[in-house]
């Protein structure tokens, strides 16, 4: 198989879909590996690593495109690269469908067959390819609000660890998965008083058992988190619903109880955000006010640390790419129903629920489409 690794072209997006390591895997597996020009230079590897291991640097996404039996991402395809995927093309990347219409239309129209790293699964009902990018943004959250929440920024001027004689912030973190337990472990690391919101009583009991005295749980009903969000300094919203939209758990009405200059991290940003006021930013211009409340909403936050974030995401997707190039992705996915539940599109048809859900789009199953295809 001809694999391709175009570059990012999302804005501020730095990471690389195929780290030199992988590449060389899939040469050593008999494929070829197309890469651009400089894809890898923002996550620290530039072309001659690529060419030391036997991959084809090419110019232009074009050339990668037009050539490539399966096109290796990071971020979902925009605009300009949708138009240049074809029939029979395998596209594996993120692609968080369910807040973006325009994409969705788009890749069903191009008939490629379009595989979503946030909706492959594993055994343990786990998240295997947006685990290592949650785990990274977690981390980032609690360090991207304190930044918003200086004075400078517009802020309310608080010190996450506070000083003797001053309290520290009050952070608050809803969701308890693998986001919310990174960035409640981030922010109390710095000294914050923290506590998660989370609506299964076994997710809390874990936090409880493991982190306990790190920080606070307490359950996610809407009066717990009106009441907490109107203590918070810093409210970091980690809540996931795989593959569709996130719930708005947030109002703007609820803005009015907040502390002024109080910040809202909202790393569900990519599925559409879970406050009602949330849009998505750029690390460029990464922050704006809401009635007095700032908004820190990037949806590509892993990019800021990419190399780590490229090794990462690397190191989980690598199995899952060399079966779709070894065995073709009707067989990887026949062999693998958790792969299967990547299959997001193929050959015009929208295979998965929660976006056809959210997008009042037909769904037609993925093993109806396996079995016909």
């Amino acid at each position: 198989m001809k694999i391709g690794c175009p570059t990012e072209i999302k804005p501020q997006e730095f990471r690389v879909g195929l780290t030199p390591g992988a590449a060389q895997e899939a040469i050593s597996h008999g494929h070829s590996v197309l890469v651009q020009k400089g894809a890898g230079a923002g996550a620290g590897f530039d072309d001659e690593v690529y060419t030391t291991i036997g991959a084809q640097i090419v110019d232009t996404a074009q050339e990668v495109f037009a050539s490539a039996d399966m096109i290796v991402k990071v971020k979902e395809p925009q605009a300009g690269e949708r138009k240049m995927l074809r029939e029979g093309q395998v596209l594996f990347t993120y692609l968080h469908l369910a807040p973006d219409p325009d994409q969705t239309h788009d890749l069903i129209a191009s008939g490629a067959t379009c595989i979503a790293y946030e909706t492959v699964t594993d055994d343990r009902g786990g998240l295997p390819l947006l685990a290592p990018m949650s785990e990274v943004a977690g981390k980032l959250a609690p360090q991207m609000g304190a930044w918003t929440l200086q004075k400078a920024n517009g802020g309310r001027g608080v010190l996450m660890g506070g000083v003797p004689g001053v309290g520290p912030a009050q952070v608050v973190v809803i969701g308890g998965g693998v986001v919310g337990t990174h960035a409640a472990r981030v922010a109390a690391g710095m000294g914050a008083d923290v506590t998660v919101l989370d609506r299964s009583l076994n997710r809390m009991r874990y936090l409880d058992d493991v982190f306990g005295g790190t920080f606070r749980t307490r359950y996610a009903s809407k009066a717990n988190i009106a009441e907490m969000i109107a203590l918070a300094d810093m409210v970091v919203g980690a809540v996931l619903i795989p593959g569709a939209a996130a719930p708005k758990l947030v109002s703007r009405a609820d803005l009015a109880t907040m502390k002024p200059g109080s910040a809202l991290v909202d790393v569900a940003i990519d599925q559409g955000g879970c406050f009602e006021t949330s849009r998505a930013t750029t690390h460029e211009h990464p922050i704006y006010d809401v009635d007095g409340i700032l908004h820190y909403c990037v949806a590509n936050m892993p990019g800021a640390v990419a190399r780590t974030s490229t090794i990462a995401l690397g190191n989980a997707t690598m199995p899952y790419m060399l079966a779709l190039a070894d065995k073709g992705w009707k067989q990887a996915c026949a062999d693998d129903p958790h792969l299967l539940n990547g299959l997001n599109v193929h050959a015009g048809k929208l295979t998965y629920y929660a976006v056809g859900k959210a997008l009042g789009i037909d769904v037609t199953a993925p093993q109806l489409v396996l079995k016909e295809a």
